[in-house]
């Protein structure tokens, strides 16, 4: 099992859906973890910076693994992967992020890859997150953040995904908006749209968790 997941923008539920298909692969009894190879956004402590989606990842992982085989690149500001890594004097290298996902590979049978952002947030001056899921030769599961545009950002992002010649195993929708007029029609209208199964709706938590998100996913038909 391993995949990639994106979304149609940020903060629309990829790090949920990477730890909840990291529990059901655990559940299967399979040697998992997550790998969020750039993560924007994170706190100084005295082990270095630190991204909490990146800590719930390792956290999760079995065997263990170190921060630094989950997160690689790991800047302090939220702001989009490129323009932190300028901030910091850094060039985020895609041949170091494919040697790392390599050897999470070789200890690892299902290795879920969280991307920051959307699919073509830029990750240097000539590469983006596209680029970076052909080079690891990943399928795609997209997560759709449902609120108001969410139907454009969702069909947008399929025809790139799908423009990019990368395999979409499938989307989940993730009620980001509890309030959001006429959801159950947007989920519909969805179905009807993307050319992959809706792999799992997720409600509204207050306190998600790796088991209680798993709850509401299925794992892709091919893992």
């Amino acid at each position: 099992m391993h995949c990639f997941i994106t979304g149609t923008d940020t903060d629309c539920g990829k790090t949920l859906v990477t730890l909840g298909f990291m529990q059901l692969c655990l559940e299967r009894g399979l040697k998992t973890t997550g790998m969020k190879p750039v993560a924007a956004g994170a706190l100084r402590t005295r082990d270095g910076l630190l991204n909490p989606d990146a800590l719930a990842i390792q956290g999760l992982s079995n065997p263990r693994l170190s921060y630094k085989a989950v997160n690689p690149y790991c800047f302090e500001p939220a702001v989009a992967p490129h323009l932190a890594a300028k901030l910091a004097d850094v060039c985020i290298d895609l041949d170091e992020i494919d040697r790392q996902y390599r050897q999470l590979c070789k200890s690892h049978d299902a290795v879920i890859v969280e991307g920051a952002g959307g699919w073509k947030v830029p990750l240097n001056d000539k590469q983006d997150m596209a680029e970076m899921c052909r080079r690891l030769d990943l399928p795609v599961v997209l997560v759709v953040g449902l609120r108001l545009g969410c139907i454009n950002h969702a069909l947008l992002s399929m025809d790139a995904i799908l423009a990019s010649g990368r395999p979409l195993l499938g989307w989940i929708a993730n009620h980001v908006d509890a309030n959001m007029s006429l959801a159950e029609d947007n989920i519909q209208t969805l179905k009807q749209r993307i050319k992959a199964p809706l792999l799992g709706r997720i409600p509204r938590l207050d306190q998600a968790n790796a088991e209680t998100v798993a709850t509401y996913l299925s794992l892709p038909a091919l893992c």
